[in-house]
């Protein structure tokens, strides 16, 4: 069952809404940033940062992290993953980069929602 009956999240990024529609289109049951998780707590022990994955697939129990990053840029985010590795090693998270997802999008007919994930016109920030 996938989450098309419900309402659909107001997402962040384009490419987030059309990943969705691949999951939607294929009956892959799915969650928009159902978790954020801690990666990191000041003196009085609040969380000074955090990370929510853009997806969860909870038959895969995989979390599926999309980068429209240049990948010269998306040192932080690598960052982040990498700090969730360490903190909760039994989550499983996928990252698919800038080019992995514009192969998918082009692969499933999205080709429109790819061509702006290409080249320069690729985002230049996003978290």
């Amino acid at each position: 069952m996938s989450n098309s009956n419900k309402s659909r999240p107001r997402f962040a990024h384009p490419a987030e809404e059309s990943f969705a529609q691949i999951l939607d289109f294929y009956g892959i049951e799915w969650e928009y940033e159902p978790k954020t998780f801690p990666l990191a707590w000041n003196e009085n022990g609040e969380v000074t940062e955090a990370f929510t994955p853009d997806f969860y697939l909870p038959q895969q129990c995989l979390y599926i992290e999309l980068t429209t990053l240049r990948p010269q840029l998306a040192t932080h985010k690598n960052r982040k993953l990498r700090r969730m590795q360490e903190l909760y090693p039994d989550v499983k998270i996928k990252l698919l980069k800038r080019r992995d997802l514009r192969n998918m999008l082009e692969k499933y007919g999205l080709r429109d929602q790819a061509d702006p994930i290409r080249g320069t016109r690729a985002q230049t920030r996003d978290e």
